[in-house]
């Protein structure tokens, strides 16, 4: 798998791109500078990089040292500051109750039951009052195979997403279908789901 994920980063070119995610940009009203964040598995650094500008204090994390290495270097020459580490979701030292914000943004890599582990995990990163940002793809993404995995069961709804952080308060959950433009990997009309949810 971290060869796939390698292999798919190797490229000069960024392959979803250097800006950041339509719907985090929408919900920048949420954020304040000098909150901390995590993004989880966040790729080649579009999502955290964009954070730092915001003022936030950002971790990033995700398990392809490629990724790693092009997400420390957008950081640089745009002149910010973000702690870019290389692990494994479910190996890495994973802090509790400090974060206010965690953002998880297209992870779906895994099966739900790995999946409801994850889920886990970043509730417990977040403080009390702390925020999680996820969008990720419908089943429906399958017939318009824009990006996303090609495995049904990796993908959720609303009434999903509802189920797996019912102990979370839900501030924003909204189902859509609309065009993305997230470099080769993420581009064309897209079968989205979004969700804020305060811990």
């Amino acid at each position: 798998m971290k060869e796939f994920w390698n292999q798919r980063y190797s490229s000069d070119s960024f392959f979803y791109g250097t800006e950041p995610n339509a719907f985090l940009v929408s919900q920048a009203r949420r954020f304040k500078p000098g909150q901390r964040a995590l993004a989880v598995a966040d790729g080649e650094g579009r999502n955290s990089v964009w954070l730092a500008r915001q003022g936030l204090d950002v971790t990033a994390v995700d398990f392809s040292p490629v990724a790693v290495e092009k997400a420390r270097s957008l950081a640089a020459r745009q002149g910010v500051t973000v702690d870019h580490q290389v692990g494994d979701l479910f190996a890495w030292q994973w802090s509790e109750n400090r974060y206010d914000l965690v953002l998880a943004i297209f992870i779906q890599f895994v099966a739900p039951a790995e999946r409801l582990i994850l889920n886990s995990l970043m509730t417990k990163a977040l403080k009390p009052g702390g925020l999680l940002l996820l969008q990720g793809y419908r089943p429906k993404q399958l017939e318009y195979k824009t990006g996303g995995p090609s495995s049904v069961e990796n993908l959720y709804g609303a009434e999903t997403l509802r189920e797996e952080f019912a102990g979370m308060e839900i501030l924003h959950l909204r189902e859509h279908d609309d065009p993305i433009r997230e470099g080769d990997g993420h581009s064309g009309l897209s079968a989205l789901v979004d969700m804020v949810a305060r811990k």
